[in-house]
């Protein structure tokens, strides 16, 4: 994975999913040779030359200013977590300081996860290797330690594993989505992790919808999502998801939990699952 590649394919799908009035520019008709607005257009509302806009478009983001990449932002119409990804690739990679492979889980961490007896969590890495989780977390999310080290990885489970489609359902794509954009964050996050990159290529090559999602370039942070499963044992499932950052923990990027409205089907639900 090239960082200026990474660059120049990002700048170019934010463009394309401009049209001209959507930015209040005139739009004299006739066939556009690209989709959405042209550099020179883009260029004209982020209030920099033409040279400086290609320039960064072709990669070469070494040299620009931070007024001039939130100027391009605003053109582009990012959101929040877009702008805070176009910042980070734009600038040369930092040291990747604690970029640890260890799949070794703290003790204190392996004790809080089963101190949750009613909330399946689960610990994931920054390559999104799930290294840590208690049993509620299997007993929802089928037997995933079963499963060789190697390919122990949400993004294992949502693109290959045939009953992860099962059990979300019509659900799956956005889920699946959703953990795409998430991957594109901690891509810019953890610039110079060869880990990281190496897991987004093999994915790429391992999975079609995989390949296809990560060529949208969707750039999203995992915050709070809601899954409606369909689980065989105790049928329909609604879990609310908070991902909490681990910042201090280099092994570990992420604690994932899953709760049920109190009081709902849900939540007898999980606690059958979770009874002995």
């Amino acid at each position: 994975m090239n960082d200026r590649t990474e660059l120049s394919e990002f700048l170019k799908s934010r463009r394309a999913r401009l049209r001209p009035e959507d930015v209040g520019l005139r739009d004299y008709g006739g066939a556009r040779r690209v989709a959405g607005l042209r550099r020179e257009e883009l260029a004209r509302l982020a209030g920099v030359s033409i040279a400086h806009y290609t320039r960064l478009e072709q990669g070469k983001g070494d040299s620009v200013s931070d007024e001039v990449l939130n100027a391009v932002g605003a053109a582009l119409r990012l959101d929040a977590d877009e702008s805070a990804y176009l910042r980070r690739i734009a600038r040369p990679p930092l040291p990747c300081a604690g970029a640890a492979t260890s799949s070794d889980v703290p003790a204190g961490f392996r004790h809080l996860l089963e101190s949750f007896v009613m909330t399946p969590a689960l610990v994931v890495g920054r390559h999104t290797q799930i290294v840590g989780w208690n049993q509620l977390a299997v007993a929802v999310f089928g037997d995933f330690p079963a499963l060789p080290e190697n390919r122990r990885t949400l993004s294992h489970l949502l693109f290959t594993e045939p009953y992860q489609r099962e059990l979300h359902r019509t659900g799956w794509e956005r889920a699946a989505h959703e953990h795409v954009a998430h991957l594109r964050v901690l891509l810019g996050r953890y610039r110079g992790d060869s880990g990281l990159a190496a897991h987004i290529d093999h994915m790429r090559d391992l999975s079609e919808d995989f390949a296809r999602m990560w060529a949208e370039h969707p750039v999203a942070q995992v915050r709070y999502r809601e899954y409606v499963l369909h689980h065989p044992v105790v049928g329909e499932l609604t879990l609310h998801g908070e991902l909490i950052a681990l910042p201090d923990e280099p092994s570990c990027c992420g604690l994932d939990l899953f709760a049920a409205e109190p009081g709902s089907a849900s939540e007898q639900a999980l606690r059958k699952l979770g009874s002995p």
